[in-house]
């Protein structure tokens, strides 16, 4: 099976304090909530694809979570006009306040690089989404597009970050009805944890 496109695998691993030259440098980051649970939810969202299925891109992916060594297959666009861009996980992060993971392309990739997409908790409880990326382009098409690839990138980081926001706030706001239901001790279903389950 052939490896990774680019040589400098891992360089996202420590928050890209020094990105490789040569490449387009990506760096976002967005709060999306605040607290444990919601530490907890996103880091949930982003180690199992949800946030990126979410956000519209289609993946198949070697294993249920992120864990090195799987390979991805990222699909963008509608049907049979779909890019498909192979990825291998790089490596994962899981402490305490820091939780996430990065990929790399492979060959077959329109772009060459890595992107790293992490969970980090600050001191005040904030929950906040960071994106690390360098790359560059790796097909003709993606050579002649030139500049744009840049822009469709930094709105794509920056959905993905909305849309972990929107499932954040939708689980945590589950749990906390549902754990209002169970302490509250009524027998009807529209006082239980079960009757606000979806």
């Amino acid at each position: 099976m052939p490896g990774f496109s680019y040589p400098e695998v891992g360089a996202t691993r420590d928050g890209g304090a020094e990105l490789p030259v040569g490449y387009a440098q990506l760096r976002h980051r967005t709060r999306v909530g605040s607290g444990p649970a919601a530490f907890a939810a996103a880091g949930e969202a982003v180690l199992t694809w949800r946030m990126h299925r979410a956000a519209g891109v289609r993946i198949t992916a070697a294993s249920a979570r992120a864990e090195a060594g799987a390979r991805v297959l990222v699909r963008l666009g509608p049907g049979p006009f779909a890019l498909a861009a192979p990825c291998e996980v790089v490596w994962t992060v899981a402490e305490p306040r820091r939780t996430g993971f990065a990929y790399g392309t492979l060959p077959g990739h329109p772009e060459c690089g890595e992107e790293s997409f992490t969970v980090e908790q600050d001191d005040d409880g904030g929950v906040w989404f960071a994106v690390v990326a360098f790359s560059r382009p790796a097909r003709w098409f993606t050579r002649a597009a030139g500049p744009l690839v840049p822009v469709f990138q930094r709105l794509y980081v920056r959905r993905c970050g909305s849309v972990l926001r929107g499932l954040v706030r939708a689980d945590t706001e589950a749990d906390s009805g549902a754990d209002t239901g169970a302490d509250s001790g009524a027998g009807s279903g529209a006082g239980s944890g079960a009757g606000l389950r979806r």
